[in-house]
């Protein structure tokens, strides 16, 4: 398959895109719901690796961690050389990778290779913003941006799919039963990728920019490392902060870089484009919200009724509760493409994060029962699903085609951030809600944290319609 440089559409791409959309929609669709199933993989299995490899939670914890940091720093890297001419090779080298991590996973390995494993699996999660790249410059443009917006949301909708199963087979057949399934999954989706996904159009450049992505890494690393040791706020708050600020100086230096460099790995100048910059800070602050309400819910339903409250669900009969965030997650996403052609993006981020605080208002007033339970998430599927379909829209309308897979990869970047720190708020709250001796926190704490949830997504609601004004004033001058 070739087509043109970025300006046009690939001429001699459209007759063969047609001849194999039927097969080239489907597989974008199922590699971007692998790679996100596969890296939430962890969450379901910690009790049941601390049980097995004989390590502590916060230890067996790190197999979700790791996960989000290597797909956190393999985003921007991965997104850069999918904007250039060797994007089929670098989709199938990383999906290798991930197979070879999955294997890692299933095969009676020591602690360590566990986390090995985990990490090399979620380095898939970078790819994405590369599915979509391949949307965009293969499909016609009304038919791309439908594509693009499921991809999004397959990618959110992908850890309520990997729960249940991972807990199931968890439950029947044991931890490596359990990832198990992560390896057949990868496996077929590298098959899939193989034969169905195209080459990237010619006339791009591939260079990385090797000193902006080591900077970026430790950056990442050092914020979700302080996402992920809560407790090191608690105990070293000194240590904490001086990371803090570390991070921040090496983000600055990373952006001076990148400013200077004639191969960016982002383009840090059309992420500054207010459009690009209001997105990303609409997709923060929102994903903050979004995964703060997802691990209140998902740890309510476990919490055992001893407590005076909660439900001491099973960790597979509390994944099922996910059910209903995927459901309606994915049917916001087929929506959106229709409901875009009379409401504009920006106004799309603002409704649907209003949803997901109505999630939240329901989750803080009403949750005495598993159905009011099953409700808010529904309600927080259907949000996020929206929120995740429009989110491309407003980025990728004042990003080049040949940018795509590099601009998505940055919001992916921003939500990974966002997600972690919406984790570790909710881990604080409800922290610093359990009294001294207490096992759980008291119920009054899961309040509090929906309430700041609420805030979180007003926020969001306010920066995605001052989005929309200025989309309004530059059309309507």
């Amino acid at each position: 398959m070739t087509g043109q440089p970025a300006g046009g559409v690939a001429v001699k791409a459209f007759p063969v895109a047609r001849s194999e959309a039927r097969l080239l929609v489907p597989a974008l669709m199922f590699i971007a719901l692998v790679v996100a199933a596969v890296g939430s993989l962890g969450a379901p299995l910690v009790t049941s690796v601390a049980t097995s490899f004989h390590v502590s939670l916060g230890s067996a914890q790190w197999t979700l961690t790791v996960a989000l940091l290597s797909g956190a720093v393999a985003t921007p890297i991965l997104g850069r050389l999918g904007a250039g001419p060797h994007r089929r090779v670098t989709i199938l080298a990383t999906l290798a990778v991930v197979v070879a991590g999955s294997a890692l996973t299933v095969l009676p390995l020591p602690f360590a290779w566990l986390l090995a494993g985990r990490a090399a699996q979620g380095i898939g999660l970078g790819l994405t913003a590369l599915m979509m790249g391949v949307a965009r410059d293969h499909l016609p443009e009304e038919r791309s941006a439908a594509v693009i917006a499921l991809i999004s949301v397959v990618s959110i909708i992908g850890a309520g799919v990997g729960y249940p199963l991972a807990a199931l087979l968890a439950e029947l057949g044991g931890l490596r039963a359990a990832y198990g399934l992560g390896l057949v999954v990868t496996a077929a989706a590298l098959l899939t990728a193989w034969r169905s996904v195209p080459e990237a159009p010619e006339g791009r450049s591939g260079h990385v920019d090797v000193a902006g992505a080591v900077v970026l890494a430790a950056a990442l690393l050092l914020v979700l490392f302080l996402a992920g040791e809560r407790n090191l706020w608690s105990r070293h708050l000194a240590v904490a902060a001086g990371i803090a600020v570390l991070a921040v100086v090496l983000l600055c230096v990373w952006a001076v870089i990148e400013l200077r460099s004639t191969t960016p790995l982002v383009d840090v100048r059309a992420v500054r484009h207010p459009a690009v910059a209001g997105a990303n800070l609409a997709m923060f602050v929102g994903g903050i919200g979004m995964y703060l309400l997802l691990t209140l819910i998902t740890r309510y339903a476990q919490t055992p009724d001893g407590s005076g409250y909660g439900f001491g669900l099973t960790t597979f009969v509390a994944g099922l509760v996910l059910i209903p965030f995927s459901v309606l997650g994915f049917v916001a996403g087929k929506l959106t493409p229709r409901v875009r052609t009379r409401i504009a993006d920006p106004l799309l981020l603002a409704g649907s994060a209003v949803v997901v605080g109505g999630g939240f208002a329901l989750f803080a007033a009403a949750r005495s029962n598993l159905a009011e339970l099953f409700a808010a998430m529904g309600v927080l599927g259907f949000g996020v699903g929206g929120f995740s379909a429009a989110m491309p829209g407003v980025i990728l309308a004042v990003t080049p085609k040949s940018e795509t897979s590099s601009a998505m990869s940055f919001n992916y970047v921003v939500r990974s951030v966002g997600y972690s720190l919406g984790s570790a708020i909710g881990g604080l709250i409800l922290a610093v809600g359990t009294g001294p001796g207490h096992l759980f926190p008291d119920d009054s704490a899961y309040t509090t944290a929906a309430l700041v949830g609420i805030g979180a997504m007003a926020i969001t609601t306010l920066t995605s319609l001052a989005l929309a004004r200025r989309r309004s004033s530059e059309t309507n001058p």
